[in-house]
């Protein structure tokens, strides 16, 4: 009765369109009430959930993102995606991708990529006669590195729901399969529009390049400092996401120069609004999580799924469908807390590792954030390239069997994940 009424809860403020955080707990407290157990305990899970010395790290993830989104880092990465790969056919494509995969290492959000990278692109793209899903299906789906490629604090958050997975070992497991996923989307792209004559990129001159390279390598060097310093060991994630904050501010503000330093307070309220949402979130899913764990959830679901199938690769499927399928109607957020606890005890006994289920739970709910009813980086685009969501939805087709090969790939081949953290983590 108690799951019954927990669940029951959630899923009707859900679907009253109540903020997540709230139906979270709103149903703890509903729930706790019933059991007769004390308040007080739901009020303690809650602030022991915010307890944790890895999320200092995501408020600086957050304000070094926005610092470099304000300060002009998106349209540097998109020109130095232009000198390598501009010049073939479907250019602006291959831009793209790549932008976002530089984006990506630096801002660590899905929706911050679309928002930045595709107001530049997706009008350019549609003024040199690329169709307008065409356009938007490109942006959203390499956004998806956004979160794959290190920093993400996204990752930080399943850190924490996991009890603790090094976030040095999840940022480096996350690499080559963000690498991954931009190549074969490139793939894609490129085909795309070699079948479809897209134009080629306008060429760049070459006195203008080193002006370019050292420009974006300047952005791109936040991302160097947050990775370089916890695999030299100098830094912790938290330390180092402080550092590249600061480094970021520098770079904004005193070399390029866009933005005045009177923008720093509008840069610090968003940043603020941000981390409210998360922290509020996460001090509600720990209590949530609790309440699963107290009513044995975990542990029931554990036994449901291993009783359909002795076969390993059986369990992983069904794994990746049901994440595939609530990713479609819940932000990636608040799916992180809840499913984490509630799956990873089964992929443990399917064999996998807590990394690789974590890199493997993200690319999930990554392609949730552009697969209609509920993708909000399918919203943002679309917005962006006034179209509306089915027609979107038919240009991703190509898109999300790409983003399903990898899926499979780092699924069922673990040293993709694995390799470079055993590698650089010893």
């Amino acid at each position: 009765m108690g799951i019954g009424i927990l669940l029951a809860v959630f899923v009707v403020l859900l679907l009253l369109r109540v903020p997540v955080a709230l139906c979270l707990a709103v149903s703890s407290f509903v729930t706790t009430i019933y059991l007769g157990i004390d308040l007080a305990a739901i009020v303690q899970r809650m602030v022991s959930g915010l307890n944790s010395f890895s999320l200092i790290a995501i408020p600086f993830f957050i304000l070094a993102g926005e610092i470099m989104n304000e300060g002009g880092i998106s349209r540097r990465l998109i020109n130095l995606a232009n000198v390598i790969v501009g010049k073939v056919r479907g250019g602006l494509a291959m831009v793209n991708v790549l932008s976002s995969t530089f984006f990506g290492g630096i801002s660590g959000s899905a929706v911050a990529d679309v928002s930045s990278i595709g107001s530049v692109l997706i009008p350019m793209m549609k003024k040199q006669k690329y169709d307008a899903e065409y356009s938007v299906a490109v942006t959203i789906s390499s956004a998806a590195q956004g979160v794959l490629i290190p920093p993400s604090h996204n990752m930080i958050i399943y850190s924490t729901a996991a009890g603790g997975v090094s976030v040095g070992a999840l940022f480096m497991g996350g690499i080559v399969p963000g690498i991954a996923l931009g190549l074969i989307l490139m793939i894609f792209a490129y085909t795309i529009a070699v079948k479809r004559n897209y134009p080629k990129g306008e060429p760049i001159k070459r006195e203008q390049v080193p002006k370019i390279v050292r420009e974006g390598l300047l952005g791109l060097f936040t991302a160097v400092i947050i990775i370089g310093g916890i695999l030299s060991g100098v830094f912790t994630a938290t330390e180092s996401a402080a550092i590249g904050a600061l480094y970021a501010f520098i770079i904004s503000f005193f070399v390029y120069k866009d933005v005045p330093l009177s923008a720093m307070g509008n840069i610090l309220k968003r940043t603020v609004k941000t981390l409210s949402m998360v922290l509020f979130l996460i001090a509600a899913s720990s209590a949530f999580g609790w309440l699963l764990a107290f009513l044995k959830v975990p542990a029931m679901v554990t036994e449901t799924l291993l009783a359909v199938s002795p076969n390993d690769f059986v369990t992983l499927l069904i794994i990746n469908i049901i994440l595939l399928v609530l990713g479609m109607f819940m932000d990636m957020a608040p799916l992180i807390l809840i499913a984490t606890p509630i799956l990873l005890p089964v992929a443990l006994e399917a064999g996998m590792d807590p990394v690789q289920f974590g890199v493997v739970l993200i690319l999930n709910l990554a392609i949730g954030l552009v697969t209609p009813p509920v993708g909000t980086c399918l919203f943002v685009g679309c917005a962006i390239g006034k179209i509306p969501i089915e027609k979107a939805t038919k240009g991703m087709l190509p898109f999300y069997g790409a983003m399903i090969v990898i899926l499979l790939l780092i699924t069922f081949v673990p040293d993709i994940t694995l390799k470079l953290p055993e590698l650089l983590l010893k």
